[in-house]
């Protein structure tokens, strides 16, 4: 069978993927590469100006007796004192108990479950985007789960899955609520943005306010792209009667386990409320001020005590938990996923530290940033230009994390040099890995997602996921784009205390 364009090229994309190294083995090779274009550039005498303060930055060889020394004093420290590391590993903990209990498992599948059948899809779209709370678990229960209800209603499963699979994945960026994504890209934005201001600060709540928008933006837009292009392109499913397929309707013990946690939310809530409302609030600020206020900045602190406890609730209530013990092993249980993020994290923070030491990141910012002065581009211009090579990155690079901590400490500074925050990059590029993901061989759950359509589909393969997901992930990135650029325009903040200028 003659393949078609389209397959060529991704057969071509995953082939040169599979071929790159794994990228914890990348960040070595970038290390040892810093190591020896510093030393090259030093030699040279390569050097750039600061355009603000008029401070002259050099080039440093860091492979001189001076560099090799600082390298072999402070590798352990350049790895305990990476901001992301610390901060995910918190976060993880809390969100591993509620994912480990059970508890988010059955969020999704009472959201699912008990919703009006008109609103179905939307339904199944949001559940997918609120799943990214917790890291897989949208990929390993709600895409196949919208199948199931899918085909269980008389509509095509493969519908179903595209939906929940473009919630999840294309939507990876939106939330109504902090997850792990959030203060791992903010600790390496923050990283990348010291290269420039050693004391720049930013929070995981640093997109908060557009992600929270874009939650309703991207499940409307991934609810008319499931009903206008992809079930009418689909047809009727040939559905196969002698293979029933039912939905697990949620227990007594989960029914309660829900109530409990719902209380404990509530209660929480209304605690926090008491002491950060009144302008006398014990957790304001030291000024009294909100957005100085330790709830903002030790967003992760709340995040773990929020999540945790609310799972230790819910796995008690299901009997999940019944001692310290057994919630011990879970919170344990949660850190196994981390293993290979920890390995990454070591190479990056040697890549991120001696790309600051060797001042060669300083140099390119300042140089690329005059470049792109010269060019006059205006900011519009800017971000989808940005917003294209992040999505672009995506179709050979898998990990948001590690496309992040290469391309932060590059775009950040340059983005800084030109007026604009930190947090304003990072938010473009959150779009562009974001709506390229479902269409990416490079994303760890494609493959996964390949299984699930085969299920109804036994010819599926990667032509199939991408042409089914095509229409959300162009769709997606040009609406995201125009949104952002609208939310720009409108000069909003984009989360406490995070503008769009420095």
């Amino acid at each position: 069978m003659k393949r078609k364009p389209i397959q060529i090229f991704l057969n071509s994309v995953e082939r040169v993927g599979n071929a790159l190294p794994h990228p914890a083995s990348l960040f070595g090779m970038f290390a040892l590469l810093i190591l020896v274009f510093s030393a090259i550039f030093g030699a040279m005498g390569t050097q750039a100006v600061d355009p603000v303060t008029g401070e002259v930055y050099k080039a440093i060889n860091l492979l001189s007796k001076e560099g090799l020394h600082r390298i072999l004093i402070e590798m352990v420290s350049n790895f305990t004192s990476f901001a992301p590391l610390g901060i995910v590993i918190v976060a993880m903990l809390g969100i591993g108990l509620a994912e480990d209990s059970g508890l988010i498992a059955v969020m999704i599948r009472s959201l699912v479950i008990y919703s009006p059948l008109k609103f179905l899809t939307f339904i199944i779209v949001l559940a997918g985007i609120l799943s990214n709370l917790a890291s897989s678990v949208g990929y390993v229960l709600l895409v196949p789960l919208a199948g199931i209800i899918f085909k269980a209603v008389g509509r095509h499963p493969i519908a179903g899955m595209a939906a929940g699979f473009a919630g999840v994945s294309g939507g990876y960026s939106a939330n109504l609520i902090l997850g792990t994504i959030d203060p791992l890209l903010a600790g390496l934005s923050q990283e990348a943005a010291r290269i420039v201001d050693p004391a720049y600060t930013v929070n995981p709540t640093a997109n908060y306010y557009f992600m929270v928008a874009s939650t309703f933006i991207i499940a409307f837009l991934g609810t008319w792209i499931t009903e206008k292009i992809v079930i009418p392109r689909l047809g009727k499913y040939e559905d196969d009667e002698s293979e029933k397929e039912e939905i697990a309707k949620l227990t007594s013990p989960e029914k309660k386990g829900l109530i409990r946690v719902g209380i404990f939310v509530a209660a929480f809530i209304a605690l926090l409320a008491a002491t950060i409302i009144p302008e006398s609030g014990i957790l304001r600020g030291m000024d009294g001020s909100f957005l100085k206020s330790p709830v903002l900045k030790g967003i992760v602190a709340v995040l773990f005590v929020v999540a945790g406890l609310a799972g230790v609730i819910y796995g008690h209530a299901v009997g999940k938990y019944k001692n310290d013990s057994q919630v011990m092993k879970g919170m344990a249980d949660s850190t196994k996923s981390l293993a290979g993020y920890i390995v990454l994290v070591f190479f990056a923070a040697q890549f991120v530290e001696y790309f600051q030491w060797s001042n060669l990141g300083i140099i390119l910012a300042v140089n690329g940033a005059n470049f792109i002065k010269s060019l006059d581009l205006n900011l519009f211009t800017l971000v989808i230009m940005f917003v294209l090579f992040s999505g672009g990155i995506n179709l050979v690079m898998g990990s948001a994390s590690a496309k992040w901590a290469l391309l932060a400490p590059v775009f950040v500074p340059m983005f800084m040099y030109l007026g604009y925050s930190p947090e304003l990059t990072q938010v473009i590029y959150r779009i562009g890995d974001s709506t390229t993901n479902i269409i990416s061989p490079m994303m760890s759950f494609f493959a996964l997602i390949i299984v699930y359509f085969q299920k109804y589909d036994k010819n599926a393969g990667i032509g199939t996921i991408v042409a089914t997901m095509l229409p959300y992930s162009i769709l997606f990135m040009i609406v995201w784009s125009i949104f952002l650029i609208g939310w720009l325009w409108l000069d909003l903040p984009l989360g406490p205390g995070a503008g769009v200028m420095l």
